[in-house]
């Protein structure tokens, strides 16, 4: 509603004048977070300084600001009085930057969390850099592309972390395949396969709802599970690919024998989304130890077959003879890029908020979530679903996410062996 009612104000949107330093707030401390600075502190001609820092768990806090001094020690300035713990710790560090300055949040926590930290920050006034996935249910997804189009309105700038759409490699990929290299498109096919460890049972000195918290991907409440959390990337590209959104999509899942894992995610994936003008693409996934590891994006043309992305998110392209996706058969391969997309992305983004370009990825980052929505709930209801019902479902996985406090108790709870429930096809419901 604050966004809503702020969509038409006008606020200053341009990087500070007479002044060259763009201050960061961090909100979700971990891996994915430390990250993000870390190339937000090399981007080109950045001159970056984090300012304030939120997160849960002063642990995992403390951990990254140690990480960060330890090396930008000059433009780490988070005294104590600026680092926030708490489920309100995302406003705190929000209003640690200036509105309208250029300053950004970058929003590196749970998916189940981000769209109410994406409407505060707009509501601010402040730049926003939101890591994947960005909500976890259709209630979610609408709320991040109302945020998305205030923020549009108000001239915020939001970076969402799709990184692989900022690949020179790949952007030549598509001019060639839109200018009819490879022929009329047919289909599109990705893959990712390699390890992931199971969730063993709550140890007894940990509460429900931090053992939920910390083991964030094997909760769909949290972010919308392993699948929906990690392979936004490959669905995300197979849109970029067909130039469109899905209208249906359908899948199975299932899980290893005698498997051990108390988590909720399943360990092997396949959907099948079909686009606008009937053309499919493809998805499969498996997570499982001792099987073969793949992770790649492949297109098909009706005259040449090309690899679009590579081994975790490598821009490894190339273009075939023909359909097959050998090595040995390729015709063209793309050098290899200055930057890491991780780097280009920020890059760009800097660059866009240091000389006032429209930068805006919310919107399109959301509908790519929806595709990945769609998918999971094909598979975890074992029917088709479509486009237009999961965008007008009122699913939520947890309704009352945004009241959480360290007293909560989560929505879901293990049995007596410490398992949670697993998505059963044909008796399952998330749409």
């Amino acid at each position: 509603a604050a966004v809503s009612a702020l969509a038409g104000v006008a606020l200053p949107h341009v990087h500070a004048a007479g002044s060259d330093t763009i201050q960061l707030a961090i909100v979700g401390s971990g891996g994915r977070g430390s990250g993000a600075i870390a190339n937000a502190m090399e981007a080109t001609g950045s001159t970056t300084k984090l300012v304030a820092m939120a997160d849960l768990y002063e642990d995992r806090l403390q951990r990254s600001h140690t990480a960060l001094y330890d090396k930008f020690e000059q433009r780490i300035d988070v005294p104590s009085e600026r680092q926030f713990i708490g489920f309100d710790s995302y406003k705190k560090a929000i209003d640690s930057l200036r509105p309208g300055s250029g300053d950004i949040v970058l929003l590196t926590g749970y998916a189940g969390f981000r769209p109410a930290q994406l409407e505060y920050a707009v509501e601010r006034g402040v730049n926003v850099f939101m890591e994947k996935s960005f909500a976890t249910d259709p209630v979610g997804v609408r709320r991040v592309i109302a945020a998305s189009e205030a923020a549009e309105k108000k001239g915020v700038k939001i970076a969402a972390g799709l990184m692989c759409r900022h690949s020179p490699n790949r952007e030549e990929l598509i001019r060639r395949l839109r200018a009819g290299e490879l022929g009329d498109l047919q289909y599109t096919r990705a893959y990712r396969m390699g390890p992931v460890g199971p969730l063993g049972p709550k140890p007894a000195d940990k509460s429900e709802l931090e053992w939920q918290l910390r083991n964030f991907t094997k909760f769909l409440w949290v972010c919308g599970g392993l699948w929906a959390e990690m392979d936004i990337h490959q669905i995300d590209e197979l849109c970029w690919l067909h130039d469109a959104l899905p209208v249906s999509a359908q899948g199975v899942c299932g899980r290893i024998p005698n498997s051990t894992d108390c988590s909720q995610n399943h360990d092997a994936f396949s959907v099948e989304w079909t686009f606008p003008d009937g053309k499919r693409a493809t998805h499969t996934v498996r997570y499982s130890a001792k099987t073969e590891s793949h992770f790649a994006t492949y297109v098909h043309g009706c005259k040449k077959a090309a690899q679009f992305s590579g081994n975790t998110h490598a821009a490894d392209v190339m273009i075939y003879k023909d359909q097959n996706t050998t090595r040995q058969n390729v015709e063209w391969r793309a050098p290899k890029e200055k930057h890491s997309v991780w780097q280009n992305q920020w890059n760009d983004f800097l660059e866009a908020i240091r000389t006032n370009k429209p930068f805006n990825e919310g919107k399109r980052a959301a509908q790519s979530n929806l595709a990945a929505i769609m998918g999971r709930a094909a598979m975890h209801m074992g029917r088709t679903v479509t486009w237009d019902e999961a965008m007008a479902s009122n699913f939520q996985w947890f309704p009352g996410i945004d009241q959480l406090t360290y007293e909560s108790e989560p929505p879901i709870k293990s049995d007596a062996q410490g398992r949670y429930p697993v998505p059963t096809p044909g008796a399952w419901t998330e749409l």
